[in-house]
């Protein structure tokens, strides 16, 4: 099974990281996440600037 996990917390959200963890025992976990807090803004959009992805590595556990 794959999972595609992901937030409006951001990639180093506490919560993410440990559902990841619980996820790993069941299924592949790919996270994808912004790069900090986005709560409350489900409406936006991205006019301007190219949305951008870099991967990167969280506490030594897992990448996102």
């Amino acid at each position: 099974m794959k999972i595609l996990l992901t937030n409006d917390d951001g990639i180093y959200s506490e919560g993410i990281q440990i559902l990841k963890k619980q996820l790993d025992n069941i299924a592949k976990v790919r996270v994808i996440a912004p790069d900090r807090e986005r709560s409350t803004i489900g409406h936006a959009i991205t006019l301007r600037k190219p949305l951008g992805i870099k991967k990167v590595k969280i506490d030594g556990n897992f990448w996102g």
